[in-house]
């Protein structure tokens, strides 16, 4: 075909329309991509910062922390605990999937000596679950008790995958009554638990999730830990307070 031939082919208008629609899909994808990973996680683990303080900038410091009482959700026995590590959490944020067996490590090590202390900060801008999902484990805990809170946490964890609409099945199959789950979940009666953990994560200093805080809680002192790290970061940091 020569040069003449090709200025007489008509060019398809919805071939050109869906060679820039996948250009603009494959752009947007990218920075969507990119924006969850500097939320939600920093640099996948989210320990650079804290680790490598020559390369990036000053370790964050941890702002006003929220005393540890008994109205948090709490694993552990906070009457002989020296330490608790609060971890500021969203249900539908993969480093925070990644963190929470992690947690159980710490209780497994440590026993009494540290408790793991759960509060929302739900990045609603990039996880649309993720608000419901806390109130949801709110519900479950106002009706079934506090176990309930982490039997909740341990199955979403473990299957973020979950819908909106199988959480009053997943309640149910926790032995909360589920027509009482919807009503308090449909009415909002949660929400401003969860908002007042997310000020509380603000204050704090926390910007992304897991966003972790180690207190001791005999002297105040507190170290903030951002991300996903390795059990061996955190187990460190519990040694040096300790």
């Amino acid at each position: 075909m020569n040069m003449a031939d090709l200025k007489k082919t008509p060019i398809n208008p919805m071939l050109v329309i869906l060679v820039i629609a996948a250009f603009a899909i494959g752009f947007l994808f990218s920075k969507v991509q990119n924006l969850e990973k500097q939320i939600s996680g920093g640099n996948n683990s989210g320990s650079n910062a804290a680790a490598d303080p020559g390369t990036q900038g000053e370790a964050p410091q941890a702002g006003e922390v929220d005393k540890v009482t008994s109205s948090d959700h709490i694993r552990g026995n906070l009457s002989k605990a020296k330490l608790a590590l609060i971890e500021y959490s969203d249900f539908e944020c993969p480093f925070c999937g990644q963190f929470h067996p992690t947690t159980k490590k710490v209780l497994d090590a440590y026993g009494d000596d540290v408790v793991i202390v759960y509060r929302h900060f739900p990045l609603s801008q990039i996880h649309p679950k993720a608000q419901k999902l806390a109130e949801a484990s709110e519900c479950v805990t106002d009706l079934g008790g506090k176990d309930t809170f982490w039997q909740f946490a341990d199955k979403v964890f473990a299957d973020q995958s979950i819908t909106l609409e199988g959480l009053p099945a997943l309640a149910s199959s926790l032995g909360v009554n589920q027509a009482k789950f919807k009503t308090c979940l449909d009415g909002g009666k949660m929400a401003g638990e969860v908002d007042k953990d997310y000020q509380s994560g603000t204050k704090a200093g926390v910007t992304g999730t897991p966003g972790n805080i180690l207190v001791n809680l005999k002297t105040g002192e507190k170290k903030l830990i951002p991300g996903a790290v390795p059990f061996e970061t955190i187990k460190a940091d519990i040694d040096a307070m300790l």
